[in-house]
């Protein structure tokens, strides 16, 4: 999106080429052309779905999905093991949780506030991971599906015009 300014400066110019994409499945077929544009060699043009597919099939894609998970399943299960902890030592030792540490300050409370420091550095961890490891490889494969649909979109152009 761009901002501009002038006369019409509430309005919002939407440059992003997903904004009008369906998701694959939804609404399709219910338009005035069903069938997709047949090129000169006979083969149908790859819909937009098979696009999708090819690109879910890949490498790349599967090299991004396999990041994603190799972060967000250790770091689920660390943070909900140590939720887990805080809730048991709560309610299982609470000798333990009321000893003061300084001042009216105690195990429990540190423990609380540790929640809270550990669901911001682990954002934090997230925000870092997504940035080094998968932001420029599905950037990549989103160009990629653009430039397919492009293609796509030129093929049927011309096919129209002949």
């Amino acid at each position: 999106m761009d901002k501009h300014e002038g006369p019409d400066a509430g309005t919002i110019r939407l440059d992003d080429p997903w904004y009008d994409a369906l998701a694959v499945g939804w609404g399709e077929g219910e338009g005035e052309d069903p069938a997709p544009p047949r090129p000169a060699g006979g083969r149908a043009a790859p819909g937009a779905s098979d696009i999708y597919l090819e690109v879910q099939r890949s490498a790349a894609f599967q090299e991004v999905r396999s990041r994603y998970r190799g972060f967000v399943v250790p770091a689920t299960a660390g943070f909900f093991l140590w939720y887990v902890a805080y809730v048991v030592a709560a309610t299982m030792t609470p000798g333990i949780m009321a000893r003061p540490v300084v001042g009216a300050v105690n195990v429990a409370l540190l423990a609380g506030l540790g929640q809270f420091l550990s669901t911001f550095l682990l954002t934090w961890a997230y925000a870092r991971h997504a940035r080094l490891r998968r932001d420029r490889a599905a950037l990549d494969l989103r160009w990629t599906v653009f430039e397919q649909e492009r293609g796509q979109q030129r093929m049927r152009a011309r096919e129209g015009g002949r």
